[in-house]
């Protein structure tokens, strides 16, 4: 959630699959899975074969984001959806999810009554259902984004049925350094500096800060009826939740991303030795290409849902999958 507001607030892959034949066409089926008060939906897309693919659940980022990468906020990359073509083409089955509370998850509960420890139980709740629906033995986390620190809190929770985590585009430090770095991006910004701090401070020390108190251009961020999932993010380091897991990890990181750099990816990799680092260089935090200097360019690949992947994403993802040891 705060992730986008705050990029709106600092700023003011392989391609697309080959076109499909009749034989290898992919199945797509609606799927569903327990959630607090009703189901919680999703999108399982199955390649053509045998139905023993392996299985990658794609856990979408902040804000109102759908399974398909899409947002009512202006976003319109469908990262998601073309993570599940890459992916199809490559022999891996997905599941791209709604989260709880938005669009067809909306009868599950409040999207204003959660926390990640919230998410990270609907993500336990997907990993049965998967498992149940398709047979697979463990489920492969793949979190985007704020759906990075999801599949983290998720493997600290459990990681029974769950084959290992692909970390894209995730925090790599606490949620509030980033939204402070994010803030002071913009010099425009300077006057809200002060009282950011302030209410992260006192979110961080447990608070509760009213709203009367926040500067109307921080209520996106901070209102008092989401500062109970704020407060459970700032609780959480990325870096320590990566070291306490021994499943195996992949982090793909763009070094054109205006939201999590790639010095993330490198916090989560000194923490986790093991773990393999992808980089590519002009990739933007929506998994494209950025093409020219300037912000506009860079903000150019969230609005273009004709835009493929970055060429080598999907590659890098289902090599992981296949090089892993089975669990």
């Amino acid at each position: 959630m705060s992730m986008a507001i705050g990029l709106a607030l600092a700023l003011g892959g392989v391609a697309a699959a080959p076109a499909a034949t009749a034989q290898d066409t992919p199945m797509e089926r609606a799927i569903t899975a327990p959630g607090p008060k009703g189901d919680l939906a999703g999108t399982l897309r199955e390649p053509a074969g045998d139905g023993d693919a392996p299985v990658v659940l794609i856990l979408p980022g902040s804000g109102p984001t759908d399974r398909d990468g899409n947002s009512p906020m202006g976003l319109k990359a469908a990262t998601y959806r073309y993570l599940a073509d890459d992916l199809a083409a490559r022999g891996i089955s997905s599941v791209r999810i709604d989260k709880r509370g938005m669009f067809g998850s909306s009868a599950a509960g409040s999207p204003e009554d959660v926390t990640i420890g919230a998410y990270a139980a609907d993500t336990r709740s997907w990993i049965g259902a998967i498992r149940e629906e398709t047979g697979a033995g463990c489920v492969w986390l793949l979190g985007h984004s704020e759906g990075g620190l999801i599949a983290l809190a998720s493997a600290a929770q459990s990681g029974e049925g769950v084959c290992g985590l692909i970390l894209v585009a995730a925090p790599g430090r606490p949620l509030q350094d980033i939204i402070r770095e994010q803030l002071r991006a913009n010099p425009a910004n300077a006057f809200l500096l002060t009282d950011a701090d302030r209410i992260i401070d006192a979110l961080i020390a447990g608070e509760t800060v009213p709203d009367s108190e926040i500067p109307v251009p921080l209520l996106p961020l901070f209102r008092e009826s989401i500062q109970g999932f704020v407060r459970s993010e700032f609780a959480l380091d990325p870096a320590e939740l990566a070291k306490a897991t021994d499943l195996p990890l992949l982090l793909v990181y763009g070094g054109r991303d205006l939201q999590v750099p790639l010095a993330d990816g490198e916090r989560l990799a000194a923490a986790r030795p093991d773990a393999t680092l992808v980089p590519f260089p002009d990739m933007s935090h929506v998994l494209k290409t950025v093409k020219g200097e300037g912000v506009q360019a860079n903000l150019a690949t969230y609005a273009d849902p004709n835009l493929p992947l970055t060429e080598g994403v999907g590659d890098a993802i289902a090599q992981f999958v296949e090089d892993s040891p089975a669990r």
